[in-house]
């Protein structure tokens, strides 16, 4: 029997990456402690805030 295995590495690395800058900037824009708590969690979840405003903008 022959295994097929599915890498998705390079869209890892531009979640990851992604994670990392949205973690940063969120937090850099918090005014304190439970802001910036608050925008680590936004930071997992931003690529969902990217879909919402451009479905919002796209009129859909």
């Amino acid at each position: 029997m022959k295994q097929e295995i599915h890498k998705s590495a390079p869209s890892g690395a531009v979640y990851g990456l992604g994670f990392i800058g949205a973690a940063i900037y969120f937090i850099s824009h918090a005014t304190g402690f439970w802001m910036g708590v608050l925008g680590f969690l936004k930071a997992i979840v931003w690529p969902a805030f990217i879909v919402y405003e451009a479905l919002k903008h796209l009129g859909m």
